[in-house]
């Protein structure tokens, strides 16, 4: 979205292509989780009072599109990507098989998973932990607006205090709103990491996958630091 009230940003879109294509040169295999807020968020008002289900297929639809949109721009970097769906629309993107998936990977190729898990009452952060797992992510990484995870928000509170390392038990007790429950609960009963870090930052998705300190890191035993 960028600084427009709601819709595409292409030079966001250009700028998160780019960062992309540096890592997937360093030999990593990437796979991509969009949401659709940016989309949704225009058609709040006319979502206004309609069944949760019929509002969150809605927002699904919107994902394909910032999918297709990440896409293009991956494709205009020499970038072979795959938008991968799940709800069926095959003349945009390939329906969700999970060998499928994984064999795209391995061949180097990007894959974008849109449509959430295909089910209302699914956030895109569950959709992302579900994904991540279904292909043997090694990290969930989580790119947002703030620099990982803080003890409020940051943009509310001057005095917010930011947090490195935590567990996942931390995140649920203390309800740190980062992301959804239901996506750290999946998270933490297949003890796979979360990321979570700064993509508005240039160079910050590089540095995330290369291994520097960026962000704040979740797993299944954590100090307490802060910063």
């Amino acid at each position: 979205m960028g600084e427009v009230g709601y819709g595409i940003d292409l030079n966001v879109v250009r700028r998160i292509a780019q960062e992309v294509k540096e890592v997937h040169d360093l030999g990593a295999e990437v796979a991509l989780v969009v949401g659709g807020g940016n989309i949704f968020r225009g058609l709040k008002e006319s979502a206004a009072g309609m069944d949760r289900a019929s509002a969150d297929y809605m927002g699904m639809l919107a994902t394909v599109m910032n999918a297709v949109a990440l896409q293009d721009a991956l494709e205009k970097r020499d970038v072979f990507t795959r938008v991968v769906s799940a709800i069926e629309m095959r003349e945009v993107a390939e329906p969700f098989i999970r060998r499928r998936a994984i064999r795209h990977l391995e061949k180097g190729r990007i894959v974008i998973f849109a449509a959430g898990i295909g089910q209302p009452f699914f956030t895109t952060d569950t959709a992302a932990a579900v994904r991540a797992l279904e292909i043997q992510a090694d990290v969930l990484m989580k790119a947002t607006r703030v620099g990982g995870i803080y003890t409020a928000d940051p943009r509310e509170n001057p005095n917010a205090v930011k947090i490195e390392e935590l567990s996942y038990n931390r995140v649920l007790q203390e309800e740190l709103a980062f992301m959804d429950a239901s996506a750290v609960s999946l998270c933490k009963d297949n003890n796979l990491e979360i990321l979570v870090f700064d993509m508005t930052e240039h160079g910050n998705i590089k540095r995330a996958v290369t291994g520097e300190r960026v962000g704040s890191i979740v797993r299944a035993s954590a100090g307490s630091s802060a910063k």
